[in-house]
């Protein structure tokens, strides 16, 4: 479900390299199943947009102070509400793709945490209110600030 857009600068993209960027990056797919469900921001996408893209540019540079050859990747992941952008520069390109893997395992991690506690936190928060009466939630609010009870 996820759409992988590939760029190419100064390096010939055969098909084991490309079937090797997209396992590389389809096995950030299971941080990304929280996307997948209907109800989640079903309004934000088109029809038959995809929900996650990831725009991949692979390169091989020559920096100035080094020699042989450098090879650069840049991945952005466009997620619904961030985008998550990753450079990682490397004397092999395979080094270099799994780098920004892992790079990009790591945010997409700590968004997915943050995605799931915040609506854990709205959900404690609503079922608190829920099971205190008006009256109570009068004293807890007001007069608790007024009076320093």
């Amino acid at each position: 479900f996820m759409k992988i857009v590939i760029k190419t600068k100064n390096v010939k993209l055969n098909l084991a390299l490309r079937e090797y960027i997209e396992k590389k990056l389809n096995s950030l797919e299971k941080f990304l199943k929280i996307f997948q469900e209907k109800e989640y921001l079903n309004s934000f996408f088109g029809k038959g947009k995809p929900r996650v893209e990831a725009w991949v540019e692979i390169g091989k540079e020559t920096l100035h102070h080094r020699r042989g050859n450098i090879f650069r990747m840049e991945a952005q992941l466009r997620l619904p509400g961030k985008n998550i952008r990753q450079v990682s520069i490397s004397k092999d390109l395979k080094r270099a793709i799994t780098e920004v893997k892992d790079k990009l395992q790591r945010e997409l991690k700590q968004y997915k945490e943050k995605l799931t506690s915040q609506t854990k936190r709205r959900a404690r928060v609503l079922k608190k209110e829920l099971k205190l009466t008006p009256e109570a939630r009068f004293y807890r609010k007001g007069r608790i600030r007024e009076e320093g009870i």
